[in-house]
């Protein structure tokens, strides 16, 4: 035990601040659960930014979710201000005994300087206030991977708490209307639950992606065994053009809902899926949450950082040497060698064998 452990029976309110993209906040899921396990009175609120809201959403452990729009910083100041100031009486209102903050986001020091509670912990940073407004700093690890999901939970053992195995499992709840929603969409298409391949090939990174001529080429290898083949993908424009190329190299026989869920419907979806297939990406830990088998390419991100969580699953790598170095692709260029070589067969493969699983 540490000698500095936060009194948990002296907490009324914690706030759990999570500022990063979908996937990461996603991760940090466990860490709320953990919190109520072991002080069930407790009252937890997390701040995370607007757009990934739904990644916490219904989680049973959250009594209020604060939320900031990224689009504050690019507006007026007098349009600013009085958004940033209402956050802060809002959080303010809450009188926090803890702080638990997830990142080196600088807004994390800030508040736990402004709301002054009893204990606050992040990660460990070499800057002088950072140290002053903090009480607990926990350090990560220098030069071996760590899952983030065992990261994020670094912060509780640094104030005293110790996660147990059964604790640290992913935390997403779709909702009633969003598994209705996905329901009546399978229904129209003839899909019965686990019956079917969900695929999510695109990623807001280009630098993750596999080459559209090798999804095509697996989506149609997929339905020649058989497979009914469920396509999903993100509203942008970008990564619609994409898919519409791949889709149409793929032919006849698989489903396309891309562009048309919600992220909690794309947890409803993934839960009724038999397998998710795709790259380092939010949905992939979404499929994670759901106990959905996942078949992940990796390449210049690390497996051992981001991997599928507590769920059955297959990696597919390449043997490059400088891999994964978290460029943006090789040189800069947004392609990835580690990734584009990778072969159709190997992916199939992989499916195949996790399908196989008893």
């Amino acid at each position: 035990m540490v000698p500095d452990a936060v009194n948990l029976d002296s907490l009324r309110r914690v706030l759990v601040i999570k500022l990063r993209h979908h996937g990461d906040v996603l991760l940090s899921s466990p860490v709320l659960q953990v919190l109520k396990n072991r002080a069930p009175g407790v009252e937890i609120d997390a701040l995370v930014y607007a757009d990934t809201r739904d990644m916490l959403a219904g989680h049973p452990a959250l009594s209020m979710l604060h939320t900031v729009d990224r689009s504050w910083k690019r507006q007026p100041v007098a349009t600013q201000w009085p958004s940033e100031l209402g956050l802060f009486k809002r959080l303010a209102g809450r009188k926090y005994q803890l702080i638990v903050h997830l990142t080196d986001h600088w807004r994390g020091a800030w508040l736990a300087q402004a709301l002054r509670p009893r204990w606050s912990v992040a990660p460990a940073r070499a800057s002088r206030f950072w140290k002053w407004s903090f009480t607990h700093r926990y350090p990560l690890p220098k030069a071996t991977p760590r899952h983030t999901v065992e990261a994020n939970l670094d912060a509780l053992r640094r104030i005293g708490v110790y996660p147990e195995e059964d604790e640290k499992k992913l935390v997403l709840v779709p909702g009633d209307e969003a598994t209705q929603r996905v329901d009546q969409l399978l229904a129209q298409h003839g899909l019965a639950p686990k019956q079917f391949i969900q695929a999510h090939p695109t990623s807001r990174w280009l630098f993750k992606a596999w080459t559209e001529a090798k999804n095509a080429e697996l989506l149609r290898a997929l339905v020649r065994d058989g497979q009914r083949v469920v396509v999903t993908g993100a509203p942008d424009a970008r990564e619609k053009a994409i898919l519409g190329r791949i889709l149409h190299a793929a032919g006849e026989g698989v489903v396309d809902l891309s562009g048309q869920l919600t992220l909690r419907e794309m947890g409803a979806l993934s839960a009724r899926a038999r397998l998710f297939f795709g790259v380092d990406s939010a949905p992939m830990h979404i499929a994670s949450a759901m106990g959905t088998p996942v078949v992940a390419l990796f390449g210049p991100s690390g497996e051992h950082e981001w991997g599928p969580w507590k769920v059955a699953h297959r990696i597919v790598t390449s043997t490059h040497p400088c891999r994964p170095c978290g460029n943006d692709g090789c040189g800069g260029g947004k392609v990835s060698e580690c990734l584009t070589t990778l072969p159709v067969e190997r992916v199939r493969s992989a499916i195949n064998e996790l399908l196989a699983r008893p």
